[in-house]
């Protein structure tokens, strides 16, 4: 949006908005779904489903918040930060909690949470030269995390074709984990070109130009 000389540039929006709300919830009840989840060592079909049912509640907040946050012209510092960290905590705490039940290999989840804590400090250690908000990639990558932990939080043994539905869930899995380590590599060159290009960089290496030629 291009602003006329004299006038004033239009306020930046508040972090007190229903997006960042909605992204708040989303971390609230990461701990209700870890609850749920580990009841009776997840043996029992009626609490599983009870964390399903509060895993795909918060996931569903994940997409709302985003459009109206897009629609309203709330899109704020905070939220692109704290997004993708609420996306983390209720992914992180499924992997955790469907590994301690024996569903997901300890190894995958080792490699998922690496990339996911290693792209969440790296955008700390970059947020001097800028926010770096989430790709495509990145939204593909919760997505299909998204997809395969709700599908294997579910008592799938209840289902008709259960063994159908548990490989599909599994594939699911396997996909996920292929775009998770691929984006993590891009946020590598992301923050690598974001902190050339950035104007704290800029201004430090004309500092060091004038410091040499005075």
């Amino acid at each position: 949006m291009t602003v006329r000389t004299g006038e004033r540039p239009p306020p930046r929006p508040t972090d007190w908005n229903v997006p960042n709300a909605l992204t708040v919830l989303r971390i609230l009840l990461v701990p209700v779904y870890g609850f749920l989840l580990l009841q009776e060592d997840g043996s029992q079909p009626w609490w599983r489903f009870w964390a399903w049912i509060v895993f795909v509640g918060a996931a569903i907040t994940d997409g709302i918040d985003g459009r109206l946050a897009r629609s309203r012209g709330q899109i704020t510092d905070f939220g692109k930060v704290s997004d993708p960290i609420a996306d983390k905590a209720l992914t992180g705490m499924a992997f955790i909690g469907l590994s301690l039940l024996g569903v997901i290999w300890w190894w995958v989840t080792l490699v998922i949470l690496v990339r996911e804590l290693g792209v969440t400090l790296l955008r700390f250690v970059v947020i001097r030269h800028g926010v770096m908000p989430a790709g495509r990639g990145g939204k593909l990558k919760t997505m299909l995390q998204t997809l395969a932990l709700a599908a294997l939080t579910f008592p799938l043994h209840v289902l008709p074709l259960a063994e159908v539905w548990r490989w599909a869930a599994y594939g699911m899995l396997a996909a996920a984990l292929v775009v998770t380590v691929v984006t993590g590599v891009d946020y590598l060159f992301k923050a690598d070109r974001l902190r050339r290009s950035s104007a704290r960089t800029a201004a430090r290496r004309a500092a060091r130009r004038a410091a040499r030629s005075g």
